[in-house]
Parts: structure tokens; sequence; C-alpha cells
């Protein structure tokens, strides 16, 4: 007979199987950028819309919806249900980063239900200058874009201090997983390291458009990794982000095994 706690955790592996995908594919995307690749856009989107093109693509792209959804429910269910941490606080830290993480999800999974429609709409960076451009024009337009900025770029630094210091195991013991060994954990330390910089990146992009007041300056994951491309050093740079994309994604494989 199934527990509550059993659907949850199946909810998860599914879900982190199809966010382990998506991980790998965009890490791919921005390793073949920084080998000279400019075609097709290196972000979540792009990576979805990459495996639509692959054969058998529209069923591989439908998966991957369902798993995004589940993963939004097993978020909402951590935050509406969570009792594993004991502590008040912990509760309400893991609730309200279950909630944010709902959302994000959510939205992943229209994306990718779009694209299994057959939908042309834009990519990433069409709908963060567009969505740039509409905060600009409202009143106190700027600050708004430049608080958007800073919360971000927090994000890319939280999951950087996560990585670097390990903590990202917290969230691993909290799903049931219990010790992880030497290679899941190093898998996760660069993954998460990899992922921050370059939501970093992204952040940045926003405060520079709020700084600007140019829409256009603002940007979602192509643009942040087009940014690093052109830095000194940047096809070694964006290759080793790449890697680094591609081994959260195996990482997110590793979690969906170990969820219990």
């Amino acid at each position: 007979m199934q527990t509550p706690d059993t659907d949850r955790d199946n909810l998860a592996r599914v879900g982190l199987v199809a966010y382990g995908v998506i991980h790998l594919l965009l890490g791919w995307l921005a390793v073949q950028l920084a080998l000279g690749d400019r075609e097709g856009e290196a972000s979540t989107t792009g990576a979805i819309q990459q495996l639509a093109q692959q054969p058998f693509g529209g069923v591989l792209v439908w998966a991957i919806t369902v798993g995004l959804f589940l993963l939004a429910l097993w978020q909402a269910a951590e935050a509406i249900f969570d009792h594993r941490s004991e502590e008040k606080s912990d509760q309400l830290r893991n609730r309200g980063s279950a909630a944010a993480k709902t959302v994000l999800y959510i939205v992943m999974g229209t994306s990718a239900a779009r694209i299994a429609m057959g939908s042309q709409s834009g990519g990433q960076e069409e709908q963060a200058n567009t969505l740039t451009a509409r905060l600009l024009s409202m009143p106190g337009g700027q600050v708004i874009v430049g608080v958007v900025g800073l919360v971000v770029l927090g994000v890319g630094g939280y999951l950087i201090y996560k990585g670097a210091t390990d903590k990202f195991l917290e969230d691993i013991a909290h799903s049931g997983t219990g010790n992880a060994g030497t290679a899941y954990t190093w898998l996760g330390r660069v993954g998460y390291v990899a992922k921050g910089i370059v939501i970093g990146a992204v952040g940045i992009l926003f405060g520079y458009a709020a700084a600007t007041h140019d829409p256009d300056e603002a940007g979602g994951l192509d643009q942040a990794l087009r940014q690093v491309l052109e830095a000194p050093g940047g096809p070694v740079l964006l290759g080793a982000l790449g890697v680094g994309i591609a081994a959260f994604g195996v990482f997110c494989f590793a979690w969906a095994k170990h969820v219990d």
C-alpha cells in the first residue's frame, strides 16, 4: 500500500529525471556554442526545442512536460505538507523554497507544453526583453528591473555558495536520500557552482538593462552564455560551464535514483 510520502517520492523521481535531461541538453548546447555553433538558443527553451527536432522528439517533449509538472506537484506537496523538519524555522524556509520552485517548474512545464503542441513563439531571450520593456515602462520601472537583477544575482550567488560548501546535501537529506557518495557529491558541487555562475550572469544583464534603461540589454540564459563567450578565454570558460551544467543533469539522475 502506497503512502503519501511514497507518492511524493515517485513524483520526485520522474520529475528529477526530466529536469536532468533538460540540463544535459542545455550543457550540450553551451559546449556547442563554445565550439563555434551560433545557431541554436542555449537556454532551457532551446534545449527542449532541440529535443523536439529529434526522432520521436514530440513524444520525448511530452514526457519532459509531464515530468516538469510532476516536479511542480512534488514541490507543491513539500510546501503544503512538509513535516520532515522538526524546527519551525526550518519548516518555513523549506516550504518557502518549495513554493518558489513550484512556480519555476510550472513555468518551465508550460513552455515545454507549448513546444510539444507546435508553438513557434519566441524563445527566452525575446520573452525576457519583452518583460523587461514592460517593467521599464511602468512608474519606477528602472528600480523594479534593478531589483529583479539583484534577486536573480542573489539566487546565482546562493547556488554557488550551496555548491562550494556542500549545502545542497541538506536538501538531499531532506528529501530522504541519506548519505551521498563521493562522485555524487562532486557532481552536485560542480553542477551547483556552474548553474550559479550562469544565473548570476543573467542577474547582471538585468542590472545593466536597468542602468541603461534599455530592455534589449536584458536576457536569459542564452544571452548570458554568449556574454561569457565574449570574455577573455570565453570559449574555454563557456565549455567548462557547459560541462558543469551537464554534471548537474547527471546529479539529478543520481538524486532521482536515491530518493526514498
